[in-house]
């Protein structure tokens, strides 16, 4: 497989460019099947910020209540890199270094990379020319060469000189962070929306990096033949590129009339819709299948949910809501997915309630619930109400387990999704959360041949104290004021 999806449309005409961004997908991942690129891991540690590593058992210990406050959004959200006026982007310093380097491992073979190799430095300040210092970078030129790596991966966003510089040097192709998660969603996206989606932010990403790259981008030189004014290959690749972008927008705001025109079909009956969101692989595929047998996939591999997926939840109150399964955050997400994502994220934005999956056996777990909080705080949701659901404590220790139990409350539950553990539980909290249509107790006298309206409240309510005097019906309902006032006219007020 190819990890490079940034689609070179710069160098077809525009209508091949739309061609190729159709078929390119399919290709690709067959030909990855079969080739598994050889990749050399490159990590570098800015010692002027150190990481603290965390624990889930220090987590547990802490029993720190939710909250749903203000959060800091000290977020870095440059969509449109230009090393003149933005900073290198660096990790967040709260990270534990070695789980992150695991975490970067795993995107690597998410996107079908077989790891040759991982390479680690320690430096004070990112080098601006090439990231990494000089000695540091013949180091990569050996291990490529002994190891015949097909490319070199950055567990950091390059600047455009810094890239330039690095293929410059290295005799393979030369991945950034950025470029590497574009292309796990590249190779994730199924749907029409989230293909476009995709190729949004890789034309975004690809647009500042144009610049610089030698005689190869220009179609005027010396020789006989090419003397006089014209248009430089750099200028028509960027027309063409913001063309497309212009051209794939217009179909997202196509999809999002779509979407507009769906909600508002829903929203005519009131069905409260709950999101799942949480850090890439914190099992909320698997908690939304166990919750609703819907079948969606399951994979221990990262982004492997880009579509939403929506599907009706009955409550212990017999009250139904949609249950929104979303894409997985992860830190230093590039905003050029946020942006682009926008359209599926809608259903974060509109849900009434929001259920934080968290990695209970996770040692970074405090740090993903913060960058989890900070995509959250781009969205403009962090005023929703939010129950932390803390999964996969089958994985934890008895002890553990037992702590974690101890902190349980109303916002705060643990579950295991692949064990369906406490979701009893966590259909409980989810009854109690919802505020849009509370639930409420109202006693009914109504005659027997009303038989639809006992069927419905039976239905979509908890009713008890049935009884029967002559030809009228006696009975208490206790479920969605939304039902209930529906049917107000039998209500006993006696």
């Amino acid at each position: 497989m190819t990890i490079n999806r940034v689609k070179p449309v710069v160098k077809r005409s525009l209508v091949d460019a739309q061609a190729a961004a159709a078929v390119s997908q399919d290709d690709s991942f067959h030909t990855r099947r079969h080739n598994a690129e050889q990749a050399v891991l490159v990590a570098v540690e800015f010692t002027g910020h150190r990481r603290k590593p965390t624990s889930a058992a220090s987590l547990a210990r802490k029993a720190a209540a939710v909250t749903t406050g203000a959060i800091d959004l000290d977020i870095h959200l440059d969509s449109n890199p230009d090393e003149s006026a933005a900073p290198q982007r660096t990790a967040a310093p709260d990270l534990d270094f070695e789980a992150s380097l695991a975490e970067f491992e795993e995107l690597a073979r998410s996107a079908g990379a077989e790891v040759a190799a991982t390479l680690v430095q320690k430096r004070a300040k990112p080098d601006p020319a090439t990231l990494v210092g000089g000695g540091k970078l013949e180091e990569i030129q050996g291990v490529v060469g002994s190891t015949n790596a097909d490319l070199v991966l950055f567990d950091h966003d390059l600047t455009p000189s810094q890239l330039r510089n690095l293929e410059g040097k290295l005799p393979c192709r030369v991945i950034d962070r950025t470029q590497l998660i574009l292309d796990i969603f590249a190779r994730h996206a199924r749907t029409r929306e989230g293909q476009l989606q995709v190729e949004l932010a890789q034309l975004e990403y690809q647009l500042p990096r144009l610049a610089g790259r030698g005689k190869a981008m220009s179609q005027l030189g010396g020789g006989i033949g090419t003397r006089g004014p014209g248009e430089t290959q750099l200028e028509t690749d960027r027309r063409k590129i913001n063309l497309r972008i212009d051209h794939v927008k217009e179909q997202l705001e196509s999809v999002r009339r779509i979407r507009r025109q769906q909600r508002q079909r829903r929203e005519a009956v009131p069905v409260p819709v709950v999101a799942l969101v949480g850090y890439t692989n914190a099992g909320k595929s698997t908690l939304f299948n166990a919750l609703t047998e819907a079948g969606v996939l399951e994979s221990s591999r990262m982004f492997a949910t880009l579509d939403p997926k929506l599907s009706q939840l009955q409550l212990p109150s017999r009250r139904k809501v949609l249950l929104s399964d979303t894409v997985g955050f992860i830190r230093n997400l590039p905003h050029t997915l946020v942006t682009s994502f926008r359209a599926t994220l809608e259903e974060v934005e509109r849900a009434e309630l929001l259920l934080h999956v968290r990695d209970a056996s996770s040692p970074m777990i405090d740090e993903q619930k913060l960058q989890v909080e900070r995509v959250l705080g781009e969205l403009e949701v962090t005023g929703k109400p939010v129950i932390e659901v803390l999964n996969k404590v089958d994985l934890l220790p008895p002890e553990e387990r037992a702590i974690l139990a101890a902190t349980e409350g109303p916002r705060r539950v643990a579950v295991s999704g692949l064990k369906k553990l406490g979701l009893q539980e966590l259909l409980g909290a989810i009854d109690a959360a919802l505020v849009a249509d509370p639930l409420i107790e109202m006693n009914f006298r109504l005659p027997q041949s009303e038989g639809a309206v006992m069927a419905a409240l039976e239905a979509g309510a908890i009713v008890e104290g049935k009884r029967f005097e002559g030809n009228l019906a006696y009975m208490t309902a206790r479920g969605p004021a939304s039902l209930l006032n529906r049917y107000r006219r039998f209500q006993n007020r006696a």
